[in-house]
């Protein structure tokens, strides 16, 4: 058995990739594509009490082997590991999810800035809800499509770069983060905050987001979600047996 349980092809048969390898904007699109419509965002073992490790092989056997998903510290983490092993530039940071304002909400969700093509980029495959489906140009004002979703990046005078998502009513912000240096000492305290802090969003409700390509599928609270197109269906599940059911029907995860 290897030392080490991380290995790339491992990785890229869990998102269904098989590209090429060169450091490029395109590869870091596909890779991105791949992840957040093979690996759902979920909270289940923050939900139900259990320690969330950070260790690259703790990420990789339960993301890979065990085909599970996680949130930002976990998704961003594997896939911040996943690029630098191919020879991508990646820097790490922290920002503050906007909770009807920035003044209110610590810097509890990670984020990469990764340089392609001479370019910057920025990559978030662990937010769920209106995040990115594929990397954004690091570049303040321009509207970015990506399968139907519409994203900006804006310099802010107080948080450093808002990301933006669009709305019928106009952008919204989303979160909010500088381009400060983070050790992974802050990952590990940003991360045990929020999947320990009792009054944790994480900790209040069961969750999980995949991305498809007309839409995506959320279950929140015993609530499942669809968005296909213009369409959105909405049921009402109850019953721990039910719950699995979807959680397996409809986000590939298996739970005992």
């Amino acid at each position: 058995m290897p030392d080490k349980l991380f290995n790339l092809e491992d990785y890229f048969r869990r998102i269904h990739y098989s590209g090429g390898t060169e450091v490029s904007a395109a590869t870091l699109t596909q890779l991105h594509l791949g992840h957040v419509m093979a690996i759902p965002f979920e909270n289940l073992d923050v939900y139900a009490q259990k320690p969330i490790s950070l260790e690259l092989d703790a990420l990789f056997r339960k993301i890979v082997i065990n085909r599970r998903g996680g949130y930002c510290f976990e998704m961003n983490g594997l896939f911040a590991a996943v690029l630098t092993e191919m020879g991508f530039l990646v820097s790490s940071h922290l920002a503050r999810v906007y909770q009807g304002g920035f003044e209110h909400s610590g810097k509890t969700h990670r984020v990469l800035l990764v340089k392609a093509d001479g370019q910057a980029w920025l990559c978030d495959v662990g937010f769920g809800g209106n995040g990115l489906v594929a990397p954004l140009l690091f570049e303040e004002g321009l509207e970015q499509e990506q399968l139907g979703r519409c994203h900006r990046v804006m310099a802010d005078p107080d948080y450093g770069y808002r990301v933006e998502f669009k709305t019928p009513g106009g952008f919204e912000p989303i979160y909010a983060f500088t381009r400060e240096n983070c050790s992974p000492a802050d990952y590990l305290i940003a991360n045990h905050y929020t999947s320990t802090y009792q009054e944790s969003f994480f900790r209040q409700a069961l969750m999980c987001t995949l991305v498809t390509e007309t839409g995506k599928i959320t279950y929140f609270d015993g609530h499942l979600k669809i968005i296909d197109g213009e369409t959105m269906t909405e049921t009402t599940i109850t019953g721990e047996a039910t719950i699995k059911e979807a959680l397996k029907s409809y986000f590939g995860l298996e739970l005992a």
